[in-house]
């Protein structure tokens, strides 16, 4: 008599969530505090450089700057880029993919900052209703229109979904998710402008700096001998 048998490997309609919830699992104390400790480290050097770095050269404003409307409302988007940056962490498989994308924020970080010692620039001073007591008041006190070009909020943002982008297909994510991350990324991005923290001259510093570690990552990932059983 045969008896059936039972597959317990999970439907095709939720594998993707196993392997991105195998994902969070790997490496998470060290994603944890590695995490932890570089958002903490990276702004007292940050500020300190916007502190000292000397006279700022102010941004000059474009059209499409003009066209970009103030819109407080979008300041929880612009940061959210804190949780945003985190998620390639949280999904990284192995040692390497995490390595690689810590890599490449330390890189842009030390590129820009160079750019903002060497080149300190800052945006106009817009005349924006920042009532005191509030987020955005709190925002513009504590980082004010230094350390304009290029954007880092821009350049985590791409990086962060290129890389995101390279993880969700791996694991089989469905298109909505994988589009969702494209349009947080986007959402960011002009949240910059529009809660008048960037012009468009630094958002494109950013998005160049951005696109080009988000290539060298992929050039590290494509170049890097297969994990084999050690993934997940």
């Amino acid at each position: 008599m045969t008896h059936p048998s039972f597959d317990d490997s999970p439907l095709p309609s939720t594998r993707w969530l196993r392997a991105l919830w195998l994902r969070c699992k790997t490496l998470w104390p060290l994603k944890l505090v590695g995490n932890t400790v570089a958002t903490i480290g990276f702004f007292p050097l940050y500020f300190w450089i916007m502190k000292n770095a000397g006279q700022a050269w102010v941004l000059p404003l474009t059209a499409f700057d003009r066209l970009i409307a103030f819109w407080p409302a979008v300041l929880p988007i612009y940061l959210s880029l804190w949780g945003y940056i985190a998620l390639p962490v949280l999904l990284a498989k192995d040692r390497r993919e995490l390595w690689s994308f810590s890599f490449g924020c330390a890189a842009m970080t030390a590129l820009a900052l160079v750019v903002f010692w060497f080149m300190p620039t800052a945006i106009p001073n817009f005349t924006i209703d920042a009532t005191p007591g509030t987020s955005l008041h709190f925002l513009k006190t504590v980082d004010s229109a230094g350390n304009a070009f290029p954007s880092l909020h821009v350049s985590f943002s791409v990086f962060a979904c290129i890389v995101l982008a390279r993880q969700l297909r791996d694991a089989g994510a469905p298109a909505w998710l994988r589009l969702f991350n494209v349009a947080w990324a986007v959402a960011i991005v002009y949240s910059t402008m529009a809660v008048r923290q960037h012009v468009l001259i630094d958002v494109l510093g950013g998005l160049v700096l951005g696109l080009a570690l988000g290539f060298v990552s992929r050039e590290r990932s494509a170049a890097a001998p297969p994990v084999g059983a050690r993934a997940v």
